[in-house]
């Protein structure tokens, strides 16, 4: 599985010619890094992570994968490339965790022909990495949040995709599970743009941030550069002091009215 160099020139979007939710933004994120996509609710979040994965088009600008327009590819180019794990889980929860993950080798299927050995060995393979080969025969709907949101990650695995994007791949997950998720995202080693709502969180996991206001960019650029207190305070309108955990280096974020 390999990484993808992920541009965005210039892009906007709104949802008719008089209303824009997502302002010209443009960044760079190198092969392999995480970058994590933060700011209040409404400031452009979901909106950014769907032009992405091409759920809407741009009003203007481009969404580039390794040189090539994705809106110059055809769907299953796109789904061969580009992995989405949402917010929504799916409704079917009779299919077992396997027959859910084998659902990621759609978009390379020729014709009729059913998978064969290598799509079984890529299945295997992002159930391990997963951690859910003991849990591959077990029915969806008998899973934990955390049990379920690992399938739906391994499902996107099992795509091979350069990119992955995550929208808040933490919401409605305890704590242990919170961290089980993100621990298994840090190992993944492809391109990952996610969005987050925890800052904290956000700072240990990404190599890069977009905090986002009102649909506007306020910064592109390494956690620590990024999350001054100033910003912090413009983009959530809280108060805002940061400290360095040692042994780390970690920062830290409090907040208050």
């Amino acid at each position: 599985m390999s990484a993808a160099e992920l541009t965005v020139d210039e892009v906007t979007w709104g949802p008719d010619r008089k209303g824009v939710l997502l302002h010209p933004l443009s960044f760079t994120l190198k092969p392999g890094h995480i970058l994590g996509v933060v700011g209040a609710n409404g400031a452009g979040k979901s909106t950014l992570l769907r032009l992405l994965y091409r759920f809407n088009r741009p009003r203007q600008g481009r969404v580039i994968l390794n040189g090539s327009d994705i809106w110059s590819m055809n769907a299953r180019e796109v789904a061969r490339n580009i992995a989405a794990v949402l917010q929504e889980q799916p409704t079917d929860f009779a299919l077992t965790v396997r027959e859910i993950v084998a659902l990621g080798r759609a978009p390379h299927a020729s014709g009729l022909a059913r998978g064969g050995a290598r799509d079984a060995e890529i299945v295997e393979g992002a159930l391990k990495r997963m951690q859910l080969l003991p849990l591959a025969g077990r029915r969806l709907g008998t899973l934990s949040g955390g049990e379920r949101q690992r399938a739906m990650v391994a499902r996107a695995l099992a795509q091979e995709p350069k990119l992955l994007v995550l929208d808040e791949p933490t919401n409605h997950l305890d704590i242990r599970h919170q961290l089980e998720i993100l621990a298994l995202v840090r190992g993944l080693g492809i391109t990952i743009v996610t969005s987050l709502h925890d800052l904290n969180m956000a700072a240990s996991l990404c190599h890069d941030l977009l905090l986002l206001s009102n649909g506007k960019a306020l910064a592109f650029g390494p956690p620590e550069e990024v999350l001054t207190p100033e910003r912090v305070e413009t983009a959530f309108s809280v108060r805002t002091s940061i400290q360095t955990l040692q042994p780390s280096g970690d920062p830290h974020f409090t907040f208050s009215l």
